[in-house]
């Protein structure tokens, strides 16, 4: 049962509306975010029209700004930016054409605020991208003329210059209907046909470098028109079901590309066109496997199902186990094999990555899979091949194997310190200051170190090649 002390409304009711009213001018001065917030509120209770006032106000403040938002800062911006955006959707609730009206405002800060402020953390940008959703939802219930919703959109998409309208289309779609999508795309064909004006080469200013040398503003610009085009014209054929429409915006290089092809092939086969969807996906260069990712494999499958090539199916699974060992392809096989057969290829699945070249694939898929007791067989006869950049698969690893396998995990911690010393990692000394400390720790449940070092010669070894690096030993200390 909570305390009545605990800070929650049912306990803060008793002190009455008078006490709480003193308490929030208390607690609001010299705090600029919660004096708006209550000013807000106050113009809400009065109306909603004042409350669209108070909104007005701030968005026009915000838009006039031109101070630097650094970090320190950052934190405050947003609380305004999402308390608008709050205020606006309890605007929604009764004038949904008014809300819709300030949205938009809210959403033209984007540019200008981007361009002043340190968004490293991408806080700022998720309150955008999130009253970018509320559109939707917005424009809906304020009934928009399906032509005027397509021409504000298109004004957005030219100036989605962060990401901030990043899905427009598909969250505007239900409001855009049938007519508003079709004007929505006449608008965007008429971009793509608008003649480019070249300036003369005395007139051309370099903004940038590519891999072609250098790049000028209209350079810039075009790449930027191409992409809104191509961009939005997949959109809208989504949006009004066209797969051979969203097709067509890929060129014949861009469908050699693993991700391109597993969207065309997805949504092919999603429309029951399978045979199609054999054709996109397959048309990747196989050759090279390096650059094919896992979604790739996964609908590639997916398509040998639809068209009833079950056996090429499991095959091609467990051909994609044996490159990269991903447990997920694992289980689907097994999953499809009749009973005890199962129990064969998994053994025949471990045998193979303990004999895999990349002894951090092999120890990485038999600790997750997990088969701890390879894993450790795996870490002791391997060892010379471990590489201590592989942080995030061998310090797992190491917790995994260190309650039945205190050497393994001993190597493979040994495996982290060695790397962070010999390459003078100061900002992993801390890490590998903690792994000395569990090694430490585990040195007496190690009867035999086999032919690996006994704790106490490789803490002198560890002494005499790195005894100067003090910032490593006061923090081993």
């Amino acid at each position: 049962m909570a305390s009545r002390k605990t800070l929650n409304a049912k306990n803060l009711e008793p002190l009455g509306a008078e006490r709480l009213a003193e308490l929030l001018i208390q607690i609001s001065r010299g705090n600029a975010t919660a004096q708006r917030r209550l000013r807000l509120e106050l113009a809400g209770a009065a109306s909603p029209a004042d409350m669209a006032q108070e909104i007005r106000k701030r968005l026009t403040v915000l838009a006039r700004s031109r101070s630097f938002v650094d970090w320190r800062q950052r934190k405050a911006l947003v609380a305004d930016l999402e308390t608008q955006r709050q205020a606006i959707g309890q605007v929604a609730a009764v004038d949904a054409a008014e809300a819709l009206d300030l949205l938009w405002r809210f959403m033209a800060l984007a540019n200008s605020i981007f361009n002043r402020c340190d968004d490293s953390s991408g806080s700022v940008i998720a309150v955008f991208q999130a009253a970018c959703r509320d559109l939707g939802g917005i424009a809906n219930s304020a009934n928009a003329a399906p032509n005027m919703l397509a021409e504000q959109a298109y004004r957005a998409l030219i100036e989605n210059e962060y990401g901030q309208y990043d899905g427009l289309i598909e969250v505007l779609a239900p409001a855009l209907g049938p007519a508003g999508l079709d004007h929505l795309k006449q608008l965007i064909l008429n971009l793509a046909q608008e003649p480019q004006q070249k300036p003369r080469a005395e007139d051309r200013k370099v903004v940038g470098w590519g891999m072609g040398g250098p790049l000028d503003a209209d350079d810039l610009a075009e790449r930027h028109r191409s992409s809104v085009v191509r961009l939005a014209l997949e959109a809208i054929a989504d949006a009004q079901g066209d797969v051979d429409a969203f097709i067509a915006q890929q060129g014949e290089k861009a469908r050699r590309i693993p991700s391109v092809a597993v969207e065309i092939a997805r949504r092919l086969l999603a429309v029951g066109r399978a045979e199609e969807a054999w054709a996109a996906i397959d048309a990747v260069d196989q050759d090279r496997p390096g650059w094919i990712p896992v979604e790739w494999e996964q609908t590639r499958i997916e398509v040998l199902e639809a068209l009833g090539r079950a056996d090429e199916a499991q095959a091609f699974r467990w051909a994609c186990f044996e490159r990269l060992l991903n447990p997920e392809h694992l289980r689907s096989y097994l999953k499809r094999l009749p009973d005890f057969e199962d129990l064969e290829a998994e053994e025949r699945a471990i045998v193979h990555a303990l004999e895999h070249p990349s002894v951090h694939h092999a120890l990485g898929f038999l600790v997750t899979w997990p088969a701890l007791d390879q894993a450790a067989h795996l870490v002791l006869a391997r060892a010379d091949e471990l590489n201590g950049d592989f942080y995030e698969i061998l310090s797992p690893a190491a917790a995994a194997l260190e309650a039945k396998h205190p050497l393994a995990a001993t190597v493979l911690r040994r495996a982290l310190i060695d790397l962070a010393l010999e390459r003078n990692r100061t900002k992993r000394y801390q890490h590998a200051a903690r792994h000395l400390e569990e090694c430490d720790n585990l040195a007496d449940r190690i009867e035999d170190f086999g032919g690996f070092d006994a704790h106490d010669v490789y803490m002198r070894r560890l002494k005499a090649q790195h005894g100067r690096k003090s910032s490593f030993w006061s923090l081993a200390a």
